[in-house]
C-alpha cells in the first residue's frame, strides 16, 4: 500500500495552493462569515473548475470520480488556506444523491460548481443553508429536498453558519439495493447503505481539511516564533517552545498516512481511526499556535483566529472523537468475534 503521493496528485495539490494562495482567503472567510457571498461564490466556482467537486461525483454524471485519494489532496488544500462553505457537506450530497432517484438531475450542478449542497445531519441544522442552492435532509426512507431555511444561527467558527431547514419538499426515495454507482475498484460496494457511505465519505474530507488546517497552524506559529524576541533572543530558540512544535509537528506527521490511507481502502473504521486522529493534532496544534502567539492570537484582527476556531469546530464535525473512537472498536470488536477458518 502505498502513501506517498504521485507527480500528478503532487501537481493537482501545487496548482490549488497556488491559486487559493491570490485568492486571499482570509478576506473571503471574514466576508462569508458576515453573510456577504459573493467572493466565497466566486472562489467556489474556481475551485470547482479546478474539479475539486467532480472528484466526488460518479463519472456517468459529469464527474470525475469517485476519486477519494484526489479529494484528501484536495481538501488538504482547502484547509490550509481555511475556505469557507459547504464544502465538506457537498461532498457528502454527492455520496447521498448517488444513492437516490434524482442523481441525474442534481449530481452534474454539483460537480460543475452551479449548486452548493448542505445537509442537516442529526442535529437537524445545516451549514450554510442560506447559501446553498440544494438542501438535504437525509431520513431511512430517503432524502428531503428542503425548500428553504430558517434563521442563522451562531456558531464557534464565524464562517460556519447553522441554519435550521425548511420542512415539507420534496421527496426523493433511495434505490434499490445495487442501483447506484460502483467505482471500478470495488472502493465503494453497491451493498453500502447511502447514509454510512456519505458519513464515511464526509468523515474523509474533515480529516483531510483538519490536517490541513493543523499544517498551516504550524507554519504559520513556527515563522511567528522566529520573528518574536524575549530576554533578546527569538522566542523559537527555547527549548519549551521547540517541545511544543516538535510535538505538533509529530502528530500532524502521524495523522497524514492514516488520513491517506483511509482514502484508499475507504473502510469506515479506517475513515474514523483517521478522523478522530487528523482532528485531535489539528486542535493540540491550535491549542500550541495560540499559547506561542499568546493574547494576540484569539483576537478577530489576527488571521490566526480564522484557523484556531476551524481546528476547534472540525474536531467535533461529522462525529465527535468519541463517536469515531467507538466506530474502530465496534468494527475491531466484530472483527475478533468473527470466525476464523
Amino acid at each position: 500500500m502505498r502513501f506517498l503521493l504521485d507527480a500528478e496528485q503532487r501537481a493537482f495539490a501545487a496548482s490549488l495552493d497556488a491559486m487559493l494562495t491570490a485568492a486571499g482567503t482570509p478576506s473571503v472567510v471574514r466576508e462569508w462569515s458576515r453573510g456577504d457571498h459573493a467572493s466565497g461564490r466566486a472562489l467556489w466556482s474556481r475551485i470547482a473548475e479546478a474539479g475539486v467537486f467532480a472528484l466526488a461525483v460518479p463519472e456517468e454524471y459529469a464527474g470525475l470520480g469517485p476519486r477519494p485519494v484526489e479529494l484528501v489532496v484536495a481538501f488538504f488544500e482547502l484547509g490550509r488556506h481555511v475556505v469557507p462553505g459547504p464544502l465538506v457537506e457537498t461532498v457528502a450530497a454527492a455520496a447521498l444523491l448517488s444513492g437516490s432517484g434524482a442523481a441525474g438531475r442534481l449530481l452534474p450542478p454539483l460537480a460543475s460548481g452551479e449548486a452548493m449542497a448542505t445537509v442537516a445531519w442529526q442535529s437537524g441544522y445545516a451549514l450554510d443553508g442560506d447559501a446553498a442552492t440544494t438542501r438535504l435532509v437525509p431520513a431511512p426512507d430517503g432524502l428531503r429536498l428542503a425548500p428553504g431555511h430558517g434563521p442563522v444561527h451562531p456558531s464557534l467558527d464565524p464562517a460556519r453558519r447553522l441554519t435550521p431547514l425548511t420542512p415539507g419538499g420534496e421527496t426523493l426515495p433511495w434505490r434499490p439495493a445495487g442501483e447506484h454507482p460502483c467505482t471500478t475498484d470495488g472502493t465503494a460496494p453497491p451493498s453500502e447503505p447511502p447514509l454510512e457511505r456519505a458519513l464515511t465519505w464526509a468523515r474523509l474530507a474533515t480529516a483531510a481539511q483538519a490536517l490541513g488546517v493543523g499544517l498551516a497552524l504550524l507554519d504559520r506559529t513556527v515563522a511567528y516564533v522566529g520573528q518574536r524576541t524575549q530576554f533578546g533572543a527569538p522566542i523559537g530558540s527555547f527549548q519549551a517552545v521547540k517541545h511544543r512544535l516538535a510535538d505538533a509537528k509529530i502528530a500532524l506527521e502521524f495523522a497524514r498516512p492514516l488520513v491517506l490511507g483511509a482514502a484508499l481502502t475507504l473502510h469506515p473504521a479506517d475513515v474514523a481511526a483517521a478522523k478522530v486522529t487528523a482532528c485531535e493534532a489539528a486542535y493540540t496544534t491550535a491549542r500550541t499556535a495560540l499559547q506561542l502567539h499568546g493574547a494576540i492570537g484569539y483576537t478577530a484582527e489576527c488571521d490566526l483566529s480564522l484557523w484556531l476556531t476551524k481546528a476547534r469546530a472540525l474536531r467535533t464535525a461529522w462525529g465527535s472523537p468519541g463517536d469515531c473512537r467507538a466506530a474502530v472498536l465496534g468494527a475491531a470488536a466484530r472483527l475478533s468475534a468473527a470466525p476464523r477458518s
